[in-house]
């Protein structure tokens, strides 16, 4: 499909393209981002054109992940949201925000916002959260954007080479009061 741009109170969510490999790449540094996601680190100059320009139209293209950059009216790059299908229906969510604007709020109004397309627009079903376990940031962000926590996964991430412990969470349709496209038969108690 082609790229889409969704709008919030605060921010415009686009695709990531060639004019935002500078910005990507300086995000990208921080510590943080590199340890608690899976990009390269060292993070070069070279990952984040591949990313801008290979990865994200790709994921596009062939309707397998859709990314957009997060950013403020002005134009400045707050932060860069995903979601990467992984089964029929079932899409997984991915953040980070920028050092300098974390505690805003912004990374959780993108996940609000691009949930609600998700399910309205891709015929989503089921949105996981996952990360690894200790990101007290990620899981914030999660839960006050309305996933629930569903536990921990044993051995589920494997990030630059080392097995690591995940918690998982899910969204689904009628969390944001929204129908689903296949009927839900939740475990009776």
């Amino acid at each position: 499909m082609e790229p889409v741009t969704l709008t919030t109170d605060r921010l415009v969510l686009r695709t990531v393209g060639p004019q935002d490999i500078d910005a990507v790449y300086a995000a990208c540094q921080d510590p943080d981002i590199q340890h608690w996601t899976t990009i390269p680190s060292p993070y070069l100059p070279e990952h984040a054109r591949g990313f801008a320009e290979q990865m994200v139209p790709e994921g596009w293209a062939n309707d397998s992940m859709f990314t957009f950059g997060l950013f403020l009216p002005a134009g400045d790059l707050v932060g860069v949201l995903g979601i990467t299908m992984i089964s029929l229906g079932v899409g997984e969510i991915g953040f980070w925000g920028t050092k300098e604007h974390r505690g805003r709020g912004y990374v959780t109004e993108a996940a609000v916002a691009v949930s609600r397309w998700a399910f309205t627009e891709r015929a989503v079903d089921r949105l996981e959260w996952r990360a690894e376990v200790g990101n007290e940031a990620s899981r914030a962000v999660a839960r006050r954007a309305g996933y629930t926590m569903e536990g921990t996964l044993r051995s589920a991430v494997n990030n630059k080479g080392v097995r690591r412990d995940s918690w998982i969470g899910s969204l689904l349709p009628s969390d944001l009061s929204l129908p689903s496209t296949s009927p839900y038969l939740p475990a009776q108690a």
